[in-house]
């Protein structure tokens, strides 16, 4: 009695389709990295053991290494931030601002905004990344 098989059979496994699926998830990554927060300039932030997350109506103003001030993803030179910022208290209650500032920024240029926000009596936050 012969058990064997008179023809060999060499298993193969395709990987065809499993490189369109890594494709796709690859694009789905892409696509969903770039929705996460619009709104933030690319910022070398400090970094800080403890923070809050902030749930209400926020602006976020951000101060790049090359002193450039951004309202809401907007170039405004430094003068024109204060009326901005008023502007955009008309219009909400309850504001909230979230500073996003370069960690090489001096501080003389955060202390200018935080007095900003101080004289139109509005909630300040400056933005940091956890350690």
């Amino acid at each position: 009695m012969n058990l064997r098989r008179r023809h060999k059979i060499t298993p193969e496994v395709s990987a065809s389709s499993m490189s369109d699926i890594m494709f796709f998830l690859m694009l789905f990554f892409l696509i969903a990295s770039s929705v996460v927060n619009p709104n933030v300039i690319k910022l070398l932030l400090p970094k800080a053991a403890s923070g809050q997350s902030v749930a209400k109506k926020t602006i976020s103003v951000s101060i790049t290494k090359d002193l450039q001030y951004y309202v809401e993803k907007k170039l405004v030179p430094a003068d024109q931030i204060e009326a901005l910022l008023n502007s955009y208290i008309q219009n909400q209650t309850e504001l909230t601002v979230i500073l996003y500032v370069d960690q090489t920024v001096a501080i003389q240029d955060i202390v200018n905004v935080m007095d900003i926000s101080n004289k139109l009596k509005v909630k300040l936050v400056l933005a940091t990344d956890p350690k």
